[in-house]
């Protein structure tokens, strides 16, 4: 039947050509349709325009773009989160990211709670602070840790954490600067450097950027640069006790230092954060050394002494001696950027700072970090029972173990693969970690023992 006759035939209720079948109790009427002539219409498919997202017309941050790949600790944890899919029922220890794992004292988290609860009151509340950090506190910092040096109260700047400051420090000099980083060192003075525009393009030959004077440190210089090598650069990023190595510069070593940045008029930005872990022999500020108060800017953390890595407290000594080439203080410029980026640290978190400056808070402070300071002894005795070459570990609570010839993902990947014990690459920071892994004594006693026991199985 043609589509023209078909339209022409009666239809009734109980048809079921086009009509579905239906229980409607309907008239039984037949009904005549005129046949009309249809012409027949060739449908074709359309293909799907590609789906488009809106994009708005600001250009993307080149310098951002010149970064590579991730974070280093964000990569990690990426990295041991696929692990745990791989297998769920894994017993994975972190010694990798270098995060405290034991309780904050008492006498530190009773004084926050205070604080807290102080809040609640009439009397005890109050709103934003000084930028700078409270009086008391930025007192207690000065008297603590700089003691006969000749940095003062409003020479510190309270903040939430020195890496945060050197981010800030970074905005103060600006893009046209050049800087100077110890290799390997932590990655966020040379990531910062990138964003702030310092750099050039990463050269995959050789694993750097253009623009940046990398100081090789080694065991075979002691892990100190060769600074007779070194380049003049505007900035000089220097850590100590250093992370990751876990080598600690002595006197006569940044009295160097210092002279090197007076004679090239450059700016130490001394990272200190590990300062607690150093031997009673080896200078804990670089303010200890003479003539630095002209050169250097000093970063600290409460985070690997207090456990305050998630409090979130530490501090930046900029000295009224430190000026630029045109006379004006350093520290001016840094309080400008405070006052402008930063609406001054938790006051809850800086009670608890106080706590920890308090006799009872600093013994407490440093019975934790005895305690950090026996995990690296056990993990340096162990990879030392192996046969490894390793450093680091006695002023700091990291351990660098040397993997000659080899990559240092491929190590970490095997590590944790046959052994389910998180480690860092030492290549994650900087060309001249390449074999390495860096181990950390962040971790509860048994968790450190069983790692401990598994790196023996690995490499018996």
């Amino acid at each position: 039947m043609s589509l023209t006759q078909h339209l022409s035939t009666p239809i009734s209720s109980s048809s079921s050509a086009f009509v579905a079948h239906s229980n409607f109790n309907s008239r039984t009427k037949n009904v005549s349709l005129p046949a009309k002539r249809f012409s027949i219409c060739k449908c074709i498919a359309a293909p799907q325009e590609a789906q488009t997202a809106y994009k708005t017309t600001v250009s993307r941050n080149a310098n951002m773009a010149k970064l590579q790949a991730g974070y280093l600790f964000p990569e990690i944890s990426r990295r041991r989160a696929a692990h745990l899919l791989k297998y769920p029922d894994a017993q994975v220890i972190s010694l990798g990211i270098g995060d405290t794992t034991e309780p904050i004292p008492e006498v530190i988290t009773s004084a926050m709670e205070k604080r807290s609860r102080a809040l609640s009151t009439l009397e005890g509340y109050s709103g934003y602070g000084a930028e700078q950090g409270e009086k008391a506190l930025r007192a207690a910092i000065a008297s603590t840790f700089y003691r006969n040096l000749g940095i003062e109260e409003d020479d510190i700047f309270v903040s939430d954490g020195a890496k945060c400051d050197l981010s800030r420090l970074q905005v103060v000099f600006g893009a046209d600067v050049t800087i100077a980083v110890q290799d390997p060192s932590y990655p966020v003075y040379v990531d910062s450097g990138v964003i702030m525009g310092q750099t050039g393009q990463f050269q995959k030959d050789d694993q750097k950027f253009v623009g940046i004077e990398y100081m090789k440190c080694t065991p075979e210089n002691g892990f100190f640069p060769d600074l007779s090598s070194v380049s003049r650069t505007d900035i000089i990023f220097f850590c100590s006790p250093n992370n990751p190595t876990g080598a600690a510069a002595t006197r006569e070593q940044l009295t160097q230092l210092v002279n090197f940045a007076k004679d090239n008029g450059s700016i130490i930005v001394y990272d200190s954060a590990y300062a607690m872990y150093a031997s009673k022999d080896l200078p804990h500020s670089i303010f200890e050394i003479p003539g630095a108060k002209e050169v250097a800017i000093e970063t600290s953390s409460f985070s690997k002494y207090a456990g305050f890595t998630g409090v979130r407290l530490g501090w930046t000594a900029v000295p009224k001696q430190l000026l630029f080439s045109d006379g004006f203080p350093v520290a001016k410029d840094f309080n400008r950027i405070v006052c402008t980026c930063f609406n001054g640290a938790s006051n809850i978190a800086q009670a608890g700072g106080l706590a920890c400056l308090s006799p009872e808070g600093l013994k407490a402070m440093h019975e934790v970090i005895d305690f950090y300071k026996e995990n690296t002894n056990i993990i340096v005795e162990t990879f030392n029972s192996l046969g490894f070459n390793v450093y680091g570990g006695k002023n700091a609570p990291y351990v660098w173990v040397h993997f000659p010839g080899r990559s240092s993902w491929d190590v970490f990947s095997e590590i944790l693969e046959k052994t389910h014990v998180v480690t860092t690459p030492g290549s994650g920071f900087g060309p001249a970690g390449e074999g390495f892994i860096r181990v950390s004594a962040f971790g509860h006693r048994s968790n450190v023992l069983e790692a401990c026991k598994r790196f023996k199985q690995l490499y018996k």
